[in-house]
């Protein structure tokens, strides 16, 4: 499933052709995805303007001129790719509706646009139907269920060592765990967990409430670095995470541990390997020599 900065870097890519344009022209092209789409989605989008395009945690919100907001998740396997002639934007060379493209907006032209009546197209592809999209009044967007119990986004100002430490306090549970809680903190999934957990020399085991706060300070500055870092190279691409212009993201290559079972630490100094042990159904990556 996309994290943090594949849904960030979608949402940048989604820019070029999306903010300040209208919808012209909406195709649904079914019922609904993980769950039903809203009653009228086509009518309630087509018309309207994107104000402006906002990432909160794993979603994408678009807020509408008509006072709704589009939350778009992709899920599994959901892309959202680009075609036509976004201004300033890349342009993937894709114009033709694929199998899995299940809704299709047809954005208008930028302003001066040297070919007029040629806007963006935005199809947003999933082929396992695991992604959603969903219309919510704006003003009550921090009530609607899949928004109302998040933590704090892990760039910005709320989330820091006060804030971690307060939420890690007393707590049993192992540290890998309670990080993907996203009551405690917004966005980060496995992947990152694992790779910020390295860096901060922290094993995965270890019960989140036996966590010095200079430590956690520690972790919180390994959480920011990754997800930035991660950001710049476009996320990580496994298995279906693409651009918007249909290209791969590539700090899969520069992963520490995840996925790297049986090869060396890449920690200076340390001659330890890196173990693969599963907690709760999910693979954790670490090096027991250097993660306590």
């Amino acid at each position: 499933m996309p994290e943090l900065p594949e849904v960030e870097t979608v949402r940048r890519g989604l820019e070029p052709a999306m903010t300040g344009r209208r919808i012209l022209r909406a195709e649904v092209r079914r019922d609904g995805l993980r769950w039903p789409f809203p009653a009228r989605m086509k009518e309630r989008l087509e018309g309207a303007r994107i104000e402006s395009l906002r990432r909160r945690s794993k979603y994408i919100l678009g807020d509408l001129s008509t006072g709704e907001t589009l939350i778009v998740h992709l899920g599994m396997s959901g892309r959202v790719l680009v075609s036509g002639a976004p201004a300033g934007g890349f342009v993937h060379a894709r114009a033709v509706a694929q199998k899995h493209d299940h809704v299709i907006l047809h954005m208008e032209p930028a302003p001066g646009d040297p070919q007029p009546g040629h806007g963006g197209r935005v199809a947003f592809n999933d082929a396992r139907r695991f992604g959603t999209m969903d219309l919510w009044p704006t003003a009550q967007l921090e009530n609607h269920r899949l928004l109302a119990r998040l933590g704090p986004e892990p760039l910005g100002n709320r989330f820091d060592e006060n804030w971690l430490a307060g939420r890690l306090a007393g707590r049993r549970t192992p540290i890998k765990a309670a990080l993907l809680d996203q009551r405690i903190v917004a966005g980060l999934g496995n992947i990152y967990v694992c790779e910020a957990l390295h860096r901060a020399g922290i094993s995965p085991r270890r019960a989140a409430g036996r966590i010095s706060r200079r430590r956690i300070s520690h972790l919180v500055g390994a959480i920011r670095a990754v997800l930035r870092e991660a950001i710049d190279a476009g996320g990580s691409s496994l298995r279906d995470h693409r651009r918007t212009n249909g290209e791969l993201g590539y700090f899969q290559h520069q992963f520490r541990v995840y996925g790297r079972e049986g090869e060396a630490c890449k920690t200076p100094g340390c001659k330890g390997r890196i173990r693969r042990l599963v907690q709760s159904g999910r693979s954790s990556f670490h090096c027991a020599q250097c993660q306590r």
